[in-house]
């Protein structure tokens, strides 16, 4: 079989839709014809207008081919563009007609269509590859076929409206990348618009323009900007998820308008300023629409606009009733659930916040040191309660609930526990993180600020021997919540409806939240709720990649001392919390030659290591419910690899871990790939491996050494690594800088432990093993899920990352 090489990225019978009649070509433009150099040394520019058939037209050679050593592969060419371009050729005809049916049957094969064109251009192509560090060909075939549908579930819920070219004398034109995204506020010359890149289909005034053929073309528009034109046009649509489930009216089509002569160059002018170098169209005169469509950029706003007495098509709220009497809901944007007003927040006025006023993101500093450096783009919400805001009212509720602001200590709290206080924690967590949260807009942002996200075991235990000191060294902790989201687990095993079976989960989780409270309060760490709660395709996506890459990797908690112990101690808080009859019946089975006294004498030793541990409960009824009274038991080492890796890139932050088996994941991860850069920092890396750091871990210890700036050198230097690793592969290396900051952080280091060591401050020692990776922590998939996220601002890859251990491994 012939191998096919000359890869049509605009397929040839979507070219045809652009014939004039009884005619077989197109006139075909070169936007920046190339050059050439005389014998006698003067350049000219060789010819940009052709008559051409669509066999020579928007082509590239071995744009899809894959490579195999010397063999060439066109499977993508033939079976993948192939099917797509078969249903799709169907699918742009049904759109063209006006038959409701027809727009019902190729619904979904319409969008993938129109989504995949617009991927599967040079530009398309080039735009794939800058999101990620570095791909070879047969990587961008792969990732290209892993982010199809990244555009659709937004489109869907546009107003979708087609408008017609039928009465003009003009024609729509096509070019080399016919999906065109037009936004007002973002004219081609924008930063933003630099090639490859497009405005954002989810910024508001974000507008999809794509020709049918040469008399129809469809306009997407999102909803918000539809109905208020003067809303923010590069703020993000509300609900901007690219992949969820979505209900929409499939034969909801606006097709009133008929377009004039100038209307239709207004079309022609946007499509040709966001091609890359070439565009065709049934006349050669239509090729130049600037000459028709004068005016800036922003005055071809109200032309497409839909008209505004048809928008009562689209939005509104949907109700679906099922057999069984369920009922689902969906709003106007997609949410399932409605809106909390309790978490909304209302931004400040035109005039802005004063400098030394509490900034408007809820992170607790002043404006003039937190967000007002910051471009809009790199803050967190300002409309929605922040992460930091909804920890302290999640602590203010707990502290009620267990009646703790009324004086009641924890002993008390763990012998007067009752099932409707565990309930309503869980309730609490539930209404403070509805399933619909926008996680992303709340996460801080790449802003070059000190920032480390921290991976590993989620128990009250543990989280005190190094991570809440290690804010003081690396800056801001992004720290996973443990509590469980009900919302997200089967109605059988949920804590609000089977409280009985929390009390061990539950008080581990309050114990370790009252314990990082002081730090949350103070900015030291960012407790966030598990990201998988808010997105069920990012939760199977990650799952998913995890399970393949563990697929020859061994995962137990054998032979990691540190979470061996955890596991020992909570399954022995389980066997405390047995009914005393149970208790008793297991000490005569083990012991039957024990008399009363000696079982008694045991049972009240029972009891003592019951009190004396702060995470078992104390009362004696938690049992009673026989197999219904089993105790749920979680051992969370959280996030896990790929949750950490996305975390990270998306805040612009580094890694820090205490868990030996995550460390080995990061290594696997940071293996030099083929052609890489030589190393960095080796010297600094041996410094930091040979010192002893102290770890404080009393709360409030930490945050007053974080108010003195006792170790606030720390941070900064932290902060000179990551931005100069991040840069590693577009900068050459720098060995005096290496060599000044490898001699930075040992001054740094002895007087920042002389300190500490001056204060007789208490905690833990451990010593601190360090990854600087030249081309990066990175793996493709990670890069593809901030993708499918729809982060913009996202690193490409990790630059270093930390592993906290104990001087010695194995004590």
């Amino acid at each position: 079989m012939a191998i096919t090489r000359d890869n049509h990225f605009v397929p040839q019978w979507y070219q045809r839709g652009f014939f004039e009649r009884d005619r077989s070509t197109l006139a075909y433009l070169d936007l920046e014809p190339p050059t050439k150099v005389l014998s006698n040394g003067r350049v000219i520019q060789e010819k940009s207008l052709f008559d051409a058939p669509t066999k020579r037209c928007f082509f590239r050679t071995d744009l899809y081919s894959t490579f195999f050593g010397t063999a060439v592969n066109d499977e993508i060419e033939r079976k993948l563009f192939g099917d797509i371009d078969t249903r799709g050729s169907k699918a742009v005809k049904a759109f063209v007609g006006t038959a409701a049916a027809s727009w019902n049957e190729h619904f979904r094969t319409f969008f993938e269509y129109i989504d995949i064109q617009k991927l599967r251009t040079p530009k398309g192509l080039a735009w794939l590859n800058a999101q990620y560090p570095t791909l070879n060909q047969n990587e961008l075939m792969m990732e290209m076929q892993g982010i199809r549908m990244l555009h659709t579930t937004i489109w869907t819920q546009c107003v979708r409206e087609i408008v017609s070219a039928e009465d003009a004398d003009v024609k729509f034109i096509v070019t080399d990348h016919p999906v065109t995204i037009y936004n007002h506020a973002l004219p081609p010359e924008a930063a933003q618009c630099a090639f490859p890149h497009d405005p954002g289909i989810a910024l508001r005034a974000s507008q999809t323009l794509f020709p049918l053929d040469r008399n129809h073309c469809l306009i997407l528009t999102n909803l918000e900007y539809a109905k208020n034109p003067l809303t923010a046009p590069l703020e993000k649509r509300t609900f901007a998820r690219n992949f969820r489930q979505s209900i929409v009216r499939t034969d909801r089509i606006i097709r009133k308008r008929r377009l004039t002569d100038i209307e239709v160059s207004g079309i022609n002018h946007v499509m040709k300023a966001r091609a890359q170098r070439h565009i065709a169209a049934g006349r050669q005169e239509w090729l130049y629409p600037e000459k028709t469509a004068t005016g800036s950029w922003s005055d071809l706003a109200p032309m497409l606009l839909p008209p505004h007495d048809e928008l009562w098509k689209f939005g509104g709220e949907t109700f679906v009733g099922f057999r069984d009497g369920s009922v689902s809901y969906q709003d106007s944007f997609g949410r399932t659930e409605k809106e909390w007003e309790s978490l909304k927040k209302v931004p400040p006025a035109a005039g802005g916040l004063a400098s030394n006023a509490l900034c408007g993101c809820g992170s607790g500093y002043i404006y003039r040191i937190c967000c007002q450096s910051r471009p809009a783009a790199l803050r967190p919400s300002w409309t929605q309660l922040s992460i930091r805001e909804r920890n302290l009212a999640l602590h203010r509720g707990i502290l009620s609930i267990l009646g703790m602001d009324a004086g009641k200590t924890w002993n008390e709290v763990r012998k007067e526990l009752t099932e409707d206080q565990i309930r309503d924690v869980y309730y609490l967590y539930e209404a403070l993180w509805p399933l619909e949260t926008d996680l992303l807009s709340l996460l801080p942002k790449r802003d070059g600020r000190p920032r480390a996200v921290y991976t590993g075991a989620l128990h009250p235990q543990s989280i005190a021997e190094f991570a809440i000191g290690a804010s003081l060294y690396f800056g801001e902790l992004i720290v996973e919540n443990p509590f469980v989201h009900a919302g997200t687990i089967a109605k059988k095993y949920r804590p609000t409806e089977h409280p009985q079976t929390y009390h061990l989960e539950f008080l581990k989780s309050v114990a370790f939240f009252l314990n990082v409270m002081p730090m949350v309060h103070a900015g030291l760490i960012n407790l966030i709720p598990n990201p998988w709660t808010f997105d069920y395709h990012l939760h199977r996506q990650t799952v998913a990649m995890a399970e393949a890459r563990a697929s020859g990797l061994r995962i137990s908690p054998l032979g990691e001392a540190r979470l061996e112990e955890l596991v020992r101690q909570d399954g022995m808080r389980d066997v405390l919390m047995w009914p005393w009859a149970a208790h008793e019946a297991r000490i005569r089975k083990n012991f039957p030659e024990i008399d009363d006294a000696g079982c008694a004498e045991m049972l009240q030793e029972l009891e003592r290591m019951k009190e004396q541990d702060p995470l078992t409960a104390l009362q004696d009824n938690i049992f009673e419910g026989g197999k219904e009274g089993g105790q749920m038991r979680l051992m969370q080492t959280a996030p896990n690899f790929e949750m950490t890796m996305y975390l990270a890139q998306a805040t612009g932050a580094f890694i820090v871990t205490d868990s030996a088996f995550r460390w080995q994941e990061i290594l696997l991860a940071a293996r030099p790939r083929l052609g890489a850069l030589p190393a960095r920092l080796q010297s600094l890396a041996t410094k930091i491996a040979d010192a002893e750091f102290l770890f404080p871990e009393d709360p409030d210890r930490i945050v007053r050494l974080a108010h003195d700036g006792t170790l606030e050198a720390y941070p900064r230097l932290f902060s000179e690594m990551f931005r100069y690793m991040a840069s590693a592969e577009v900068s050459s290396p720098k060995p005096n800088f290496e060599a000044g900051l490898a001699a930075r952080f040992a001054r740094t280091h002895e007087a920042g432990q002389k300190v500490l060591l001056k204060r007789g401050e208490s905690g833990n020692k451990g010593r601190i093993s360090c990854v600087f990776s030249p081309t990066g922590i990175q793996d493709n998939t990670i890069n593809r899920l901030l993708l499918m996220s729809s982060s913009e601002h996202h690193l490409h890859m990790v630059p270093m990352a930390f592993y906290i251990q104990r001087p010695d491994p194995a004590s």
